[in-house]
Parts: C-alpha cells; sequence; structure tokens
C-alpha cells in the first residue's frame, strides 16, 4: 500500500484541470483524498511529486526548492500536454506557496492555499521536520530501531544545505504578494503546530485579486487535507472552484 500511495498521480475526469501540490518532506498521499473528491465531481487533477520527496530521506536532503519549483511546473506542463487548457492550483503547505509563485508565473484560474507560510522557522526548526520525516520512512520500511538510529544520525552529520534557499523562496514569494490577481481561497487551520497561522491573513490582505476567501478551521492540524474537517475542506475547495469563471 505504501508504495501505492507514494506514487504522483493523475485522475482524468473532466476539462476543469486542478494542480494539487503537496507540502515539504510530504507526497501525494497528502492530497490524494482531495483528488479522489474533486474527480467525482468531474474535475481532472494531477499530483506531482517533488525532487526527493516520497524517496529515501538520503534523497531528500541533497535536493533544494530550485529542483521542486521545476517539478511543480513539469506538473503543470503534464496537464497542459494532455489536452487540459483550463488550470487551477491548490496546494498544501510548501504546496501553497509554489500556488502562489506559480500564479505570478502561469495563467491560472483559481488558486487554493492551505496551511501555507510566509514566514518560516530557523533552519534547525526545519530539520526537524526532515528528520522526522527520516523516522517515518524508515520506521514505515521496517528497519529495526538501531539500524534506524544509526542512518538518521547520518543524516544529521550531513544536515541539508539547501534549507536557507527554502526560507529565500518564501520570502521571495512574500514580496511579490500584491502582483498576483487571480481567485483566491486561503485556507488555515487554527491549531497549526507547524507555522504560524497570521501567514494566511498576509495572503489575504496583500494578494490584489478581485475575488478572495479566507476560512479558518477549528479542529485541524497543520495537516489539513488529512484530518478531521477533511470533508468540509472537500466541500468548500469545491464549492470555490465551482465559483471560477473556466470560460
Amino acid at each position: 500500500m505504501r508504495n501505492a500511495e507514494l506514487k504522483p498521480f493523475f485522475f482524468e475526469a473532466g476539462e476543469r484541470a486542478v494542480l494539487l501540490l503537496h507540502g515539504f518532506t510530504g507526497s501525494s498521499s497528502d492530497v490524494r483524498m482531495l483528488g479522489r473528491f474533486l474527480e467525482k465531481n468531474g474535475y481532472t487533477s494531477h499530483a506531482p511529486h517533488y525532487k526527493g520527496h516520497g524517496v529515501p530521506p538520503e534523497n531528500l536532503i541533497v535536493t533544494s526548492p530550485d529542483d521542486w519549483w521545476k517539478d511543480v511546473l513539469q506538473g503543470y506542463e503534464t496537464l497542459k500536454n494532455a489536452g487540459y487548457e483550463k488550470i487551477a492550483v491548490a496546494g498544501l503547505s510548501l504546496g501553497g506557496v509554489f500556488a502562489l509563485k506559480l500564479a505570478l508565473h502561469k495563467p491560472l484560474k483559481g488558486i487554493v492555499t492551505m496551511c501555507s507560510p510566509m514566514t518560516m522557522r530557523t533552519t534547525d526548526k526545519m530539520f526537524e521536520g526532515v528528520i522526522k520525516y527520516a523516522y517515518d520512512y524508515k520506521r514505515f520500511e521496517g528497519k529495526k530501531e538501531d539500524q534506524i538510529e544509526q542512518e538518521i544520525e547520518e543524516i544529521r552529520a550531513k544536515g541539508m544545505p539547501s534549507l536557507p534557499e527554502l526560507q529565500q523562496l518564501i520570502v521571495d514569494v512574500r514580496s511579490e504578494l500584491d502582483m498576483i490577481y487571480a481567485p483566491i481561497l486561503v485556507v488555515q487551520s487554527k491549531n497549526d503546530e507547524i507555522i504560524d497561522p497570521n501567514s494566511a491573513h498576509t495572503i489575504y490582505t496583500e494578494v490584489e485579486s478581485l475575488q478572495k476567501e479566507i476560512k479558518w478551521f477549528e479542529e485541524s492540524s497543520h495537516v489539513i487535507t488529512l484530518d478531521k474537517e477533511k470533508q468540509q475542506l472537500h466541500e468548500l475547495i469545491l464549492n470555490f472552484l465551482e465559483s471560477l469563471d473556466w470560460e
């Protein structure tokens, strides 16, 4: 099951398409249920994987935001090359940052950001997320704890040199929010344990979109797409997509 969950997906339905973008250290499994929901409601969706994600953490720590951005652009082109001209984007966490960046470079029918940061913790805090991913991945692989500890220490020793670039990416996107005009839905959990929820206010107030909405969820954590309010989230996103001008 794990391998099936950690593959990019492309669910073809109607002519309206949504590019679904996962978060840092995440994978397509973070947005798979949303993709299936959209498929049932007539929307095509595609969720690419960023380089180094959904694979052993040793591969992740040698990648950078430039690599991941190329994968976002390739995901957009995958939809275009399959004949989809009407494209919206929805991103979780870092995926929402990339969704905003994509709006600066490509024509989009609409944007959804979910628990997306506009400020970034220290690189030490960010690296803790990498270590957690490493533990989770290796336990899923069924490795013994002593072997896991040894491999984690090797990862700690190497570090992840590109984390300052991730901080800069967020700074750069924030500085250009006033150049975004596409309709936008900003979603944020009040119980977000990873990012500052005030980031949602920043996105909502600084984009120049004439059609914009902000929605707060009371009971969900950072990975809102998999939490207890996911059904309400699905319906909210569908209603937003239905409100867009797809012509």
